[in-house]
């Protein structure tokens, strides 16, 4: 809108200035001031829609696009009204509305500004026709040529623009399909095919960091390995394909009692690794037991001769001491979960 503004202001910049140029209405013999009553009513009219836009646009009610192109539409044609008898080469600022039709990339637009531009051009010249039989048509024609070319242009600059329109958005979705591609790629780096848990590569990187972060600022930080009991004879009993379909089932179970605070792993073979974190030791222990008994109570119709439990050995990180002793304590507590019976939770503790 302030575009619409300083257009306005030139136009009364424009009328100002004439009347003392000595410029008469076609003739030198009938004068007509830019100040009678119909330039005023013009200029009035002028303000009036502007102020009205303006109004409209602050208070973001509807059809704004479309008043905004009306708007530029009474500038340029009262505009034209209050130019043409004074200034030679008034026409131009008809092709205002072809500029605003690119400025919202809009061919339908494009189309109309310039239909009904020369319409009005054409109306304009009649009427002033009856008045001056000796009117310059020679201009007429060549006002009509400039504003066919300005539609010509500006259909020509909306296709371009329309073509790299597509090209970006075509970039655009093969950009977003390359992140998928990457995402989905990533994770399958991450990820245990068969579990879909993480991968022994990742649980050690997360451990390493959660370590570090454990050293650094006493964050609380437990290890869990869960070893699956008498695996072995589940495959050898019913074959590779029920030992993964119980693979599945324990790594399903793990996963859905699992807090998001905590991690789990597929660490290797039949054996799964859980990270418990901001928590105390009694009660990682109690969600381990968890764990240990709702893989117990398992409905596995495959190998229902041999129930599927798990032996874990849960070990509390002491900041300072290092993964390597963390492993080693929690597979002491494994070791001795397996020896006792199995199926069970050993917590590891410290001969101090």
């Amino acid at each position: 809108m302030n575009g619409y503004w300083a257009s306005f202001l030139a136009l009364l910049t424009a009328q100002c200035l004439l009347p003392s140029s000595g410029h008469a209405f076609f003739s030198p013999e009938t004068y007509v001031s830019t100040f009678d009553l119909p330039y005023l009513v013009s200029d009035f009219l002028i303000v009036l829609f502007l102020a009205g836009t303006e109004v409209w646009l602050r208070l973001n009610y509807r059809y704004s696009h479309n008043l905004v192109l009306v708007s530029g539409l009474v500038i340029s044609y009262l505009g034209f009204y209050d130019l043409f008898p004074f200034v030679n080469g008034a026409e131009i600022i008809l092709i205002l509305p072809v500029l605003l039709a690119l400025v919202h990339f809009s061919r339908a637009v494009l189309y109309i500004s310039g239909l009904s531009s020369i319409l009005f051009l054409s109306l304009t010249y009649l009427s002033a026709h009856s008045n001056n039989p000796r009117i310059d048509w020679l201009g007429f024609g060549m006002a009509v040529i400039y504003i066919l070319l300005g539609v010509l242009v500006g259909r020509a600059i909306l296709e371009r623009s329309q073509e790299l329109r597509s090209s970006m958005e075509s970039l655009v979705k093969s950009e977003q399909k390359l992140i998928v591609e990457k995402a989905i790629s990533d994770k399958l780096l991450k990820m245990d095919a068969l579990t879909g848990l993480y991968n022994h590569k990742t649980f050690h990187e997360y451990l390493e960091n959660l370590i570090l972060h454990c050293d650094t600022n006493g964050v609380p930080l437990h290890l869990a390995l869960l070893d699956i009991d008498n695996f072995k004879k589940v495959n050898d009993t019913y074959g590779h394909w029920v030992g993964d379909v119980v693979l599945k089932d324990v790594a399903g179970c793990i996963t859905e009692l699992l807090s998001p605070n905590n991690f789990a792993a597929r660490y290797g073979g039949e054996e799964f690794a859980v990270i418990f974190t901001d928590t105390s030791a009694r009660q990682a222990a109690e969600e381990a037991e968890q764990i240990r008994k709702a893989i117990e109570d398992l409905p596995l119709t495959h190998s229902r001769a041999h129930p599927v439990t798990v032996s874990i050995g849960l070990c509390s990180y002491r900041p300072g001491s290092g993964k390597e002793t963390l492993f080693r304590n929690t597979d002491d507590a494994l070791y001795q979960a397996k020896r006792s019976g199995k199926n069970k939770v050993v917590l590891y503790e410290s001969a101090d």
